[in-house]
């Protein structure tokens, strides 16, 4: 299993995390408000954002990794997948079934 962490802006996050689910490349996300602080293009940056946490299965994590890329509007997507070694079983099953 892995986790997805995704950020974008609220809108869009619940458009990401919606096809993510309907397209069944992630089990379930969870969205929380997250204030962001960054350089880009030379300045420093804030941003209110939506933090997206993804689970999904191993084979299906680059699908998604893809999926998120087309669908962000940024230029440069902040989307990263972190092994889990261990947890629930049952909910690791569960995470297997709904992203085949």
């Amino acid at each position: 299993m892995k986790l997805v962490y995704i950020t974008a802006a609220t809108d869009e996050a619940e458009k990401i995390s919606k096809m993510l689910v309907k397209e069944r490349l992630v089990a379930c996300v969870n969205m929380f408000p997250i204030k962001s602080c960054f350089r880009w293009k030379g300045k420093i940056e804030k941003a209110e954002e939506i933090a997206i946490i993804a689970k999904t299965s191993d084979k299906k994590a680059s699908a998604a990794i893809c999926r998120v890329k087309e669908l962000h509007s940024y230029e440069v997507p902040c989307v990263v997948a972190v092994d889990v070694k261990a947890g629930n079983k049952d909910f690791l099953k569960w995470i297997e079934e709904e992203t085949k």
